[in-house]
């Protein structure tokens, strides 16, 4: 489904991050970082839910707003019934819609906020996500103790939380329009290959998108997919050119491979995933290129793998979906 808005912004964003993150290339760019993966909590499940809360406290620092000002809040994650969103957005005490679209969240939040702020439902939203290697990995593949070696193909759950403000105050970066996207069946079942799972969702929004605006790839300054990982990006590649005849040139790029340093940091493979892996790319980095008008128009594709540890015991394809979004610098 394609949303067009007339007088929705990006007002500001915030990002925290865990130690794998705060060692990456982007590290200059992050609000806070924590030197170890509990962030002075007793548990992992706490401390991504610190994160969560630490992005949204320095967000509404950053836009000099209290929890009273803000109408709407919109998180979601993959830790179980979305528990870190639930509980790191309490203390707003603010009206709550919690999302579920693994790492296709981030964006799925801003199209919800914008429709919300364009039909004038709202004057202003908060989009929100978190996740964390630990949580993630207890819940979606063996116990972290049991030390199971990985296949390269496999991606590394980001660390941190990330926070946007949406309003219809005119800013410097408004959010043009957006693709819902549709649940995608490619009939993969590897849980240790997330690129292959995800990259047919993103090949298919991306066209859909280009259809809906008789737009090319060369009318964007950047086209960044959420969490392929370096091979995820390459099967993309491939299905554009082959399904849809179009060729990703150099202003292609994921967040997956950007977030982390995939020549020294080889604990992390095939390069980032989870929700919070491109906002901390989107908000620490392209927001702020978008300030400086290194770019003027950006489209930003979340991708999610949608499935739970069930059904890949059962032995169920694995779903995906992308969810799309374009920012303008005015």
């Amino acid at each position: 489904m394609f949303l067009n808005f007339r007088n929705v912004y990006l007002d500001n964003v915030s990002t925290v991050c865990g130690p794998y993150e705060a060692k990456g290339p982007l590290k200059a760019n992050f609000d806070k970082k924590y030197k170890d993966l509990y962030c002075l909590e007793k548990s992992f499940e706490k401390a991504e839910v610190r994160l969560l809360e630490d992005s949204i406290k320095i967000l509404l620092k950053k836009t000099k707003l209290t929890k009273d000002d803000i109408e709407l809040v919109i998180a979601g994650d993959l830790l179980n019934q979305i528990t870190s969103s639930c509980y790191g957005t309490l203390n707003l005490k603010s009206p709550f819609l919690g999302i579920y679209t693994a790492c296709a969240s981030s964006i799925e939040g801003i199209l919800i906020a914008a429709t919300f702020i364009d039909s004038a439902k709202a004057n202003n939203a908060i989009v929100a996500c978190s996740s964390h290697n630990m949580t993630s990995e207890k819940q979606f593949r063996n116990p972290t103790e049991y030390g199971s070696p990985k296949p390269m193909t496999a991606t590394f759950t980001a660390t941190g939380g990330a926070s946007a403000l949406l309003s219809n105050k005119p800013s410097k970066v408004r959010v043009v329009n957006g693709l819902i996207g549709t649940i995608i069946d490619y009939n993969q079942k590897d849980a240790f290959n997330m690129g292959a799972v995800m990259a047919p969702a993103a090949a298919d929004t991306l066209y859909k998108y280009l259809k809906a605006t008789n737009t090319t790839v060369d009318d964007y300054d950047l086209i960044l997919t959420g969490d392929l990982g370096k091979y995820g990006k390459e099967i993309l590649k491939d299905l554009m050119l082959a399904n849809y005849n179009i060729k990703l040139k150099d202003n292609y790029n994921d967040c997956g491979t950007m977030l982390y340093d995939l020549e020294n940091q080889k604990e992390v493979l095939a390069g980032g995933s989870g929700p919070v892996c491109s906002a901390l790319v989107n908000y620490s980095t392209i927001f702020k290129d978008l300030l400086k008008k290194k770019y003027q128009k950006v489209l930003l594709i979340a991708t999610g793998a949608l499935f739970s540890p069930m059904t890949v015991y059962q032995k169920e394809n694995i779903l995906s979906i992308a969810n799309l979004v374009c920012l303008e610098a005015i």
